[in-house]
């Protein structure tokens, strides 16, 4: 489709080394590994801020993407990068909710539900998920939205009752409190692994975005899509601290310019690809419309019952963070 050809243009879709011309010393080597396929905008955008850097360090600092977790499996990125393994990476970090419950400030069902509110959402939390990565020997780079998240079903969905009972592929507290409140059954699932799993019925639904759908070709498993809207989770790049600290101030100018410019790139990706994937949704046989009116329903109930758990249990840092958000309304 256009928009993938347009997202693709000069970008390889393996690991991919991003050099130019190759200067007369040593370049400085690092691995970027990313959770999400090749083709997924979020990696597109990745191998763009990759090549930005080694072309604006004139070398001094190669990346080698590695997309589809294909050299660390998604939920380990963080702490690889944590520890030095790699000096830089990519990671959701509502994945990591049970380190702190700040970490799933994205992932509060209905709380942000579009772009802008999003965005908001996160100038509210950014200078506590800047503290708690600064104390996980983390600084972030940039971090970008995914679209609007729904539902995947393999039949018609009209109420949270027809949810019951459906094998429900979760990726972090949320997702997984969500099937348990709605009587679906949470089965731990990477982004890498989602096509084999629906295939093989270890999976029979899942909420993510149009994105993830039609990346993975669900079409070929799943019938069903149900636009609610839920939450924008965001994928973060993050660099190791004792890497950064021993990077020039020149080359962290370029880096951050780099990062900046992923971070607005990424966005307009993001909103784009929104539309963009449903039609590609459609096209692979899926059908795709609203939930209905008693599904949101019960959905915005669920939800209701999910921020109050949330605020419970990330105390005062989190409603400074809920109260500040609702202040810019």
């Amino acid at each position: 489709m256009k928009l993938t050809h347009k997202l693709m243009t000069g970008v390889a879709t393996a690991a991919i080394t991003l050099t130019g011309t190759l200067p007369a010393f040593a370049a400085e080597k690092w691995d970027m590994p990313m959770a999400y396929s090749a083709s997924n905008f979020h990696s597109v955008n990745g191998m763009e801020f990759a090549k930005c850097v080694t072309d604006g360090t004139k070398g001094e600092i190669e990346i080698t993407v590695h997309p589809g977790g294909s050299l660390i499996a998604g939920a380990d990125i963080k702490r690889a990068i944590q520890t030095g393994q790699v000096q830089l990476g990519e990671r959701i970090l509502s994945g990591h909710q049970n380190e702190n419950a700040i970490f799933g400030f994205d992932s509060i069902p209905f709380l942000a539900p579009s772009f802008e509110a999003s965005d908001k959402l996160w100038q509210a939390a950014k200078p506590k998920i800047e503290e708690l990565l600064a104390e996980q020997n983390l600084t972030l780079l940039y971090n970008v939205p995914w679209p609007p998240q729904g539902l995947y079903f393999k039949k018609d969905v009209n109420s949270v009752e027809d949810m019951k009972g459906v094998k429900f592929r979760s990726y972090n507290n949320a997702t997984s409190r969500l099937a348990e409140l709605t009587g679906m059954l949470p089965v731990t699932i990477e982004a890498a692994e989602l096509s084999q799993a629906f295939a093989t019925g270890v999976a029979e639904s899942m909420i993510s975005s149009g994105a993830t759908g039609y990346d993975q070709k669900v079409w070929e498993s799943l019938t069903n899509f149900y636009e609610v809207d839920a939450w924008l989770p965001r994928n973060y790049i993050m660099v190791n601290n004792d890497v950064w600290s021993e990077v020039s101030e020149a080359n962290k100018s370029v880096i951050t310019g780099c990062a900046s410019d992923a971070e607005a790139r990424g966005l307009q990706a993001s909103k784009d690809y929104t539309q963009f994937t449903y039609d590609g949704l459609r096209e692979g046989g899926m059908k795709v419309e609203p939930a209905s009116d008693e599904l949101m329903s019960g959905l915005r109930a669920v939800g209701e019952t999910m921020t109050t758990e949330w605020l419970q249990s990330a105390g005062e840092d989190g409603k400074t963070i809920v109260d500040k958000y609702k202040s810019m309304q």
